[in-house]
């Protein structure tokens, strides 16, 4: 199968609904898109090709296309395996056909396959163009977003941005054309580039001055319309500002004293009208965590003192944030401990070299159960967090 884009770029790509642990970590129950793109001018481009297990698939969608004609280019964009995998399938299936890459991309096909295709590879960079005859490609570096040797393409007649990964998003295709793109292109934005986010300001930068009218990732949906939506959301979580008004509570509980406390704190804030996600983190999506945690200005961590630290799923969580680059957040923390509550200053040594983290005070403190202090406590840092 194939999906029309103009009357001459077409995507054959393929949906993934067999794997179920994106890059080993995240979950997909919608599945994922792998998206290939044909220019179809004068000379025929194929755009990147698609994980390993749909090869087959994808050369049916290809010939589908291309009927009796064949492609003089493919151009890599990304070299991960999920975009990468059929490059040396496609070249030896189409010995005349020119691979068009940066140099880097290059020297990871030598790492990848065993042909080297030096002698039929077109070296690419800022600023180089690809003339198909009726369609001209620009290259756009951008450089980890999310790996180092990433190109985005523009094709002036079309107006089409090709953005490698960038704006795409977590769901097959054929099973969310009609769902809400924010919530899953925002854990695989996170997920995925959050790390980078001066690159991709830098690369924004560089989209600004282009007009486009469509955006083609190779993740998720074909994105159209007014685009404005899609960059302002990008724009927004590049920069590391919240997206919306709210407040996340991420707690762990091995008795349930601990969730009685986030229970009290999270009505106090409905009660004033703040907008409040309540995650138990040894049960929820870790990625999402992750996600909301960026979405919102405020962040509550609560948990016990573990082997003298913090709960393990707590531990993974803050280890996530710090490695995403989590920064300019105010957090709030709530500690148990029966016997020695040393959870809240593991928490603060944890966040010491982010940048612009706020943590309120008053430490909720919690020993053992909930009683008379600790309330007062937990109403003492409601106050704080409804004032933000």
């Amino acid at each position: 199968m194939h999906t029309k884009i103009t009357d001459s770029v077409f995507n054959i790509g393929v949906n993934d609904h067999v794997t179920k642990l994106f890059e080993s970590q995240y979950q997909i129950p919608q599945g994922i898109s792998y998206n290939s793109y044909v220019i179809k001018g004068e000379k025929i481009a194929i755009l990147d090709t698609v994980d390993e297990k749909f090869g087959d698939e994808w050369m049916l969608n290809l010939t589908e296309v291309l009927g009796i004609k064949t492609p003089d280019y493919l151009v890599v964009h990304h070299m991960e395996c999920d975009h990468s995998a059929n490059i040396e399938r496609f070249m030896l299936v189409y010995p005349n056909a020119k691979i068009v890459l940066s140099a880097q991309a290059l020297n990871m096909t030598k790492q990848f396959f065993a042909n080297d295709f030096t002698e039929r590879a077109v070296i690419v960079k800022e600023g180089s163009t690809l003339e198909l005859g009726g369609h001209t490609l620009t290259f756009i570096g951008a450089p980890l977003v999310h790996w180092p040797e990433v190109l985005f393409s523009y094709d002036s007649e079309e107006k089409i941005l090709f953005s490698a990964d960038a704006f795409g998003r977590f769901g097959a295709n054929d099973t969310t054309q009609n769902t809400f793109w924010d919530d899953e292109a925002r854990r695989y934005y996170i997920g995925i580039v959050g790390k980078f986010g001066t690159q991709v300001q830098n690369v924004l930068k560089k989209a600004a001055a282009l007009d486009i009218k469509t955006i083609c990732s190779l993740h998720g949906p074909v994105l159209t319309g007014d685009l404005s939506h899609y960059i302002s959301l990008y724009d927004t979580w590049s920069s590391y500002k919240p997206e919306s008004d709210g407040i996340l509570i991420a707690y762990t509980s091995v008795y349930g004293h601990t969730a009685k406390a986030v229970e009290v704190l999270a009505k106090q804030l409905t009660q004033k009208n703040k907008r409040v996600e309540v995650l138990n983190l040894a049960e929820c999506d870790m990625a999402q965590a992750v996600a909301l945690a960026f979405k919102y200005p405020a962040t509550v961590l609560a948990t016990t003192t573990y082997n003298g630290s913090i709960f393990p799923f707590m531990n993974d969580f803050i280890t996530r944030l710090t490695e995403h680059n989590f920064c300019s957040r105010t957090i709030g923390l709530i500690e148990n401990g029966t016997w020695a509550s040393t959870a809240a200053k593991v928490i603060k040594e944890k966040f010491s070299s982010s940048k612009e983290i706020t943590i309120l005070e008053p430490t909720v403190t919690i020993k053992s159960a909930v009683n008379s202090m600790s309330l007062g406590q937990l109403a003492e840092l409601a106050d704080k967090l409804i004032a933000l």
